[in-house]
């Protein structure tokens, strides 16, 4: 298999702030088609500030597997200037469908209720679970099931991730789940003893454990299973529900940047296995919306 790399520059939000009143309250009303992003050449692309699928480095760049290919893409579509804004995750579909951004480049999981609200392009990633516990793991947490099974331990989770329907899907009561805003707070919040996991994806608490010596990855992770089915995701891009002709035209591009190298080797940059970039080919979008749980 062979795979793709990216391209292209980025602006600053100032430059959004240039613009004239009336025609802010005319993009934040609707969502932008190609054509006018094409004669704008520029877009807006919100990101939940997560490592390693899309998030702000220390000089305000955006990194990441999703802006990384996002940037590729747009540029063969002819829009090169990027606005990157950060929202916190759960705010990513709220903002899409209030048109405070065109399109996001969190590697968002394809699921049926999330197609229900916004347009998803072919998946970008494939990826698993995992599980941050304070160093040592003290409490001898395994995976997910050991939330459902002890009433001793609670789990943290980002509000509006997968993770919260996948500790619902499990049998987890509500009040072993505590809510994080960001991924960042998740380290404060196993030291200060607020919860004693933290469940995210396999790269994020990779991530996770390697800014702290209080914390680690559990060993042996046990992969949470629902209905009998292992759990993985398929990260894609998402765009407002009225952007058809954009995400159409984004998914020609993507389609053909999935059979290059470097599209692989971007992938892999950030972290992500041979087994999640071979992964990401396993099911289109359509399938997904209709059956991922």
């Amino acid at each position: 298999m062979k795979r793709s790399m990216y391209g292209a520059d980025w602006t600053t939000l100032v430059r959004w702030a240039a613009l004239p009143l009336a025609m802010t309250v005319a993009i934040q009303s609707f969502a932008a088609d190609l054509d006018t992003l094409q004669a704008r050449g520029g877009i807006r692309i919100a990101v939940a500030d997560e490592a390693p699928y899309g998030y702000l480095d220390e000089n305000g760049e955006a990194r990441g597997a999703g802006p990384d290919v996002a940037r590729h893409v747009l540029g063969e579509l002819g829009i090169d200037d990027i606005a990157w804004e950060v929202t916190a995750f759960g705010d990513l579909i709220p903002g899409l469908e209030e048109g405070r951004f065109d399109m996001a480049a969190a590697e968002m999981a394809i699921r049926p209720e999330r197609c229900r609200r916004v347009l998803f392009s072919a998946p970008n990633t494939s990826y698993g679970e995992g599980l941050l516990v304070r160093a040592s793991n003290p409490l001898e947490i395994n995976g997910y099931q050991d939330f459902a099974e002890r009433d001793d331990i609670r789990v943290a989770v980002l509000a509006g991730a997968t993770q919260v329907d996948i500790m619902s899907a499990l049998g987890v009561p509500d009040d072993r789940v505590v809510s994080l805003d960001d991924n960042a707070a998740a380290i404060d919040a196993l030291l200060a003893d607020r919860a004693d996991a933290y469940a995210g994806t396999g790269l994020t608490v990779s991530q996770l454990d390697a800014q702290h010596p209080g914390v680690e990855i559990v060993q042996g992770f046990e992969d949470p299973k629902v209905n009998g089915e292992i759990v993985r995701s398929w990260g894609a891009f998402a765009f407002p529900k009225d952007a058809t002709t954009l995400r159409d035209a984004f998914d020609e591009v993507l389609l053909d940047y999935r059979n290059t190298q470097a599209w692989e080797d971007t992938l892999e940059g950030h972290g992500f296995t041979q087994d999640d970039v071979l992964n990401a080919f396993r099911f289109d979008t359509d399938w997904l919306c209709r059956h991922q749980g």
